[in-house]
């Protein structure tokens, strides 16, 4: 199994209004996102090039990301459904975008240096 990854960054506001109003993530506020896509494939499921897909092959998923999620509101770009915690927006971006990179495998978001969450189904 193959495996590569690559790296995006967006910045957005969100708020956690499930949790308790003494929290600080209840009130609105925002982070600088980083968004990590894994792909993956067999050895005999790579192009003939050798790729597991050609980085320059997602560029529409940058341009989404630009015009869906960078400087928005999360609560109102993924649809107010779940809340817009790393680990919704993770599934949301997988399951947003499965058919049209059907070798994705995970999707990584870090709002902080510190944190990640990591979806893979």
């Amino acid at each position: 199994m193959f495996t590569i990854t690559k790296e995006f960054h967006f910045s957005a506001s969100h708020v956690l209004d499930r949790l308790p109003s003494w929290h600080p993530c209840a009130r609105m506020h925002g982070h600088n996102y980083i968004v990590v896509l894994e792909l993956s494939a067999a050895d005999d499921a790579r192009t003939e090039n050798g790729f597991v897909r050609d980085y320059r092959e997602l560029g529409a998923f940058k341009e989404w990301m630009d015009a869906t999620l960078d400087h928005r509101h999360l609560n109102e770009s993924m649809g107010g459904g779940a809340p817009p915690s790393a680990e919704n927006l993770a599934k949301w971006i997988f399951d947003t975008w499965r058919a049209e990179i059907p070798e994705l495998s995970a999707v990584r978001i870090s709002e902080t240096p510190k944190t990640w969450a990591i979806y893979r189904p």
